[in-house]
């Protein structure tokens, strides 16, 4: 049974990583003022005046200000660092172009309470200008490489069940902070994107579950930051990204034995991004992620094999050849 929480007791610190996001900012933070949890907004070195907003119109948040852009992994660890100042049980990531509905904060936390082997719980993010379309329903994971969300752009209400899921978003969702510690944080030689999904398949690879909870409702903008859904930042992160999540929670014969599949992936995303006139940036995304796992700092963080985990590298590798279906139909 999940333990009773007292109304106002506070047992999630809430991370908002923040660059230049003068746009959300505000909006982001006072949909949090009624929410039971310590508010921290680290902030990457902007100079669109939203670190100097945030000074002054919400005094009660604690503001870590950095003097770059350390990318998002590094502002969220710096934060979960700062945090632990608060000693609180929960960690809750939240993108600042995001508005949270009423209960957020207590939705995700009963969602761990209920099932101590959770690691994290995604929020349902629907579309901050179409609230009646899903933005991300929880993360999966296929032996093609790919990560994708279940039900982009598709109708909320036919997500409302909570489930198992591969990762959490990072964009919303709350992590165990005792886990953290067993797991480590971030891995920042992800900069952004896909280091959600890292984390979860540590998680996973640990015996750890992240669950997608339907009860805490988030509009988020969506790429509000870095622009367009598709762009050569983005993709040439996300090409270098997608090698490196591979290498590093891999075995070298999981590796082999996905390798037709994610050659196959590999061939069809080249063939998209060239089609919509992003191929270099792909291309050139994939080499850096291949230098970085040959680098000392690649192969420092690659998750070590152990042979008693042998039947959760079964359970997920299970799970790569199911959610290439889970791709076509969600």
């Amino acid at each position: 049974m999940p333990q009773e929480t007292k109304k106002d007791e506070i047992r999630s610190t809430i991370i908002i990583p923040n660059y230049n996001g003068i746009k959300y900012m505000e909006n982001c933070l006072i949909s949090l003022a009624e929410e039971p949890a310590r508010v921290i907004v680290v902030d990457n070195g902007s100079v669109d005046g939203s670190r100097e907003a945030v000074e002054e119109k919400f005094p009660d948040v604690r503001l870590v200000a950095l003097d770059k852009n350390y990318g998002f992994c590094g502002a969220v660890n710096r934060g979960i660092a700062e945090s632990r100042k608060d000693n609180t049980t929960y960690v809750i990531l939240l993108n600042n172009d995001t508005v949270v509905e009423p209960g957020f904060v207590r939705a995700l936390e009963r969602a761990l309470d209920g099932d101590k082997r959770a690691f994290s719980g995604a929020a349902r993010m629907v579309n901050l200008y179409r609230p009646e379309l899903i933005d991300d329903a929880g993360d999966y994971y296929c032996a093609l490489g790919w990560a994708f969300a279940a039900g982009k752009d598709k109708p909320a209400s036919d997500y409302g069940r909570a489930r198992e899921i591969f990762s959490a978003c990072g964009g919303a969702c709350i992590y165990r902070r005792s886990i953290l510690t067993k797991i480590g944080l971030l891995d920042e030689n992800h900069f952004a994107y896909l280091e959600d999904v890292d984390i979860g398949y540590r998680a996973r690879i640990h015996g750890c579950r992240n669950l997608y909870v339907p009860e805490a409702v988030v509009r988020h903008a969506g790429s509000g930051v870095s622009g367009s859904r598709h762009n050569a930042f983005k993709v040439e992160l996300s090409a270098k990204n997608s090698v490196y999540l591979v290498y590093k929670n891999m075995p070298l014969l999981q590796i082999l034995l996905n390798l037709p599949f994610l050659l196959a992936g590999f061939l069809i995303k080249t063939l998209f991004f060239l089609k919509k006139g992003l191929g270099k940036s792909w291309l050139q995304g994939t080499k850096k992620g291949l230098q970085l796992c040959c680098s000392p700092q690649g192969k420092a963080n690659k998750v070590t094999f152990s042979a008693k985990r042998l039947p959760t590298y079964a359970r997920i590798q299970w799970e790569l050849w199911r959610n290439l279906w889970y791709r076509i139909r969600l």
